[in-house]
This record gives structure tokens, sequence and C-alpha cells, in this order.
């Protein structure tokens, strides 16, 4: 299996409805490393590794989110492979 990294943002109503703790449910079920975390603007941002499908499988859940979220857009692109995460954290709050 071809392994993969992307960058996705997503915007809408994505703080504060738990949605940073179900991407990391969603991302160590399909063994997905790297992080979550808050944007300043609103927004939430992760980077998945690992192999190409699961990435995409939690990738297609970040679109639409927890039961209380409203995802208005799913924003992802590929990244250099990093092989340096052992899990998947969420991380303190980007700084504006």
């Amino acid at each position: 299996m071809s392994k993969v990294c992307l960058r996705v943002v997503v915007s809408g109503r994505v703080q504060g409805v738990w949605f940073r703790r179900f991407t990391q449910q969603k991302a160590e079920a399909h063994g997905v490393l790297g992080w979550v975390r808050n944007l300043a603007d609103g927004r939430v941002e992760a980077l998945l590794c690992g192999d190409e499908i699961n990435v995409r499988h939690v990738e297609a859940w970040m679109s639409q989110g927890p039961e209380l979220a409203n995802v208005a857009e799913l924003l992802s692109e590929e990244q250099p492979w990093q092989a340096d995460y052992a899990d998947f954290q969420v991380l303190e709050d980007a700084e504006g």
C-alpha cells in the first residue's frame, strides 16, 4: 500500500463540537498518525499520515464531522511523507 500525508483544513462549525477528539478517535481506529488542532480563525487543521486508503477514510469522515458539527468546506493537500509520528495527537490551539 502506498503511504501518504495530507494536510486537511476544515471550516464551518467545527470548534466546540468535539471535532478534534472524534478526529483523533477515527485516526487511531484506522492506524493514521499525525495531529489535529484548532486554528485561531475558527477552522480545524490536521496532518494525516498513513496508508492512503486509511488516510482517505479519515479525510472523508472529516468532511462530515461529528453530529454537532456543520462542515462548510474541507481543503486537503498532499504533503511530503513524515515518519516522525508515533501516534495521533490533539495539539494545543494554533495562535493567530
